[in-house]
């Protein structure tokens, strides 16, 4: 296999190479790129060196069986044409195309075959808090269907890049120190804080990060689904939770819903109050699975389930997820 990563400075581009390296996914030929500023970086993967070559409109994807992008929505509009014209499939991190027709938006876990049917050469990788959420939720929906789901996130500092979690770090101590206090990646300082405010408001009052999870939960699940969100940026450095309430047809026990977790492709049960366990992100950042706890009966409603998940969301959220979409493509030797 012929693999590219565009974007291979970042963050996300970063995880890939540690993915693709501990999966022992197939990489016989690995071309890395990025932009002006990332241009010339070395990188080592499997023992070997690998230059960051610089993005450019040309034939550098001749022969590339899976391109990994990862370097915004922008770059990705741009050089989607580019990267695909010789038959490279393009597994793109951004919003690009999430919502586009005849684009498939992939969690391999929950609609895998939707990746076959891809007239553009595209598959798009959703946004991370929708990852984790609709792997639990394909649990529930097993056992009944989801009419509606409320959902609260409480998405860590890396969510906004490498960067923020340097200022994140730079603030704990300048507040320590007594220091005026670095506010440049967030509205407002996030130390000791909480911002309920991830990405721009719409006209409906939600962000667009909480329409995300709206509309990309309805397009992978494949059903008419409603989704309402809160989103908050909390002081966590890596993983992203979420506390779900959730709305099904018929009731579903706490017995049933454990059982479905227990044994959700992509899920690990940790859910024994009694001992005080459940998932939480400081212990859970570098993990590949979406862990569940706290399960319990919804007192509003008879039909309704509660329950929290974490997840790492530059893992599962991202590269882990687009390098499944590519092992499950290899698997039906639907590539290459």
């Amino acid at each position: 296999m012929k693999v590219a990563i565009v974007g291979a400075s970042g963050a996300v581009g970063q995880e890939f190479l540690r993915v693709l390296d501990e999966r022992n996914f197939p990489v016989d030929d690995l071309l890395l790129f990025g932009s002006s500023r990332s241009a010339g970086q070395k990188y080592t993967f499997r023992g070997k060196q690998i230059e960051v070559k610089l993005l450019q409109h040309n034939d550098d994807f001749k022969g590339v069986d899976i391109a990994f992008t990862s370097a915004g929505a922008g770059t990705s509009k741009e050089f989607a044409q580019t990267i695909t014209k010789f038959g490279a499939v393009m597994i793109d991190n951004s919003s690009a195309f999430r919502m586009e027709e005849d684009i498939p938006l992939v969690v391999p876990e929950v609609n895998a075959e939707d990746a076959l049917t891809r007239p553009r050469g595209i598959i798009a990788n959703p946004n991370c808090t929708t990852i984790q959420m609709v792997v639990a939720l394909k649990a529930i929906e097993k056992l009944s269907q989801i009419k509606r789901v409320h959902v609260a996130t409480y998405q860590a500092a890396s969510g906004a890049g490498a960067a923020a979690m340097d200022e994140l770090y730079e603030q704990y101590r300048q507040v320590l120190a007594g220091e005026s206090v670095t506010v440049e990646k967030f509205a407002y300082q996030l130390a000791f804080n909480l911002i309920p405010q991830i990405d721009v408001f719409t006209d409906n009052g939600y962000t667009k990060e909480e329409m995300k999870m709206f509309n990309e939960t309805r397009k992978i699940m494949h059903s008419d689904i409603k989704v309402s969100a809160t989103c908050v940026r909390v002081p966590a450095l890596r993983s992203h939770s979420e506390s779900l309430w959730v709305e099904t047809e018929k009731p579903v026990s706490i017995e049933e819903a454990r059982d479905a977790f227990a044994n959700g492709d992509g899920l690990v049960l940790m859910d024994n109050p009694e001992k005080k366990e459940y998932p939480m992100p400081l212990f859970l950042a570098g993990k590949d699975p979406v862990y569940v706890g706290r399960i319990r009966k919804d007192l509003t409603d008879e039909n309704g389930l509660s329950f929290w998940i974490v997840g790492d969301q530059i893992k599962k959220g991202a590269a882990l997820n687009a390098v499944q979409i590519a092992e499950y493509l290899i698997k039906v030797k639907n590539v290459g």
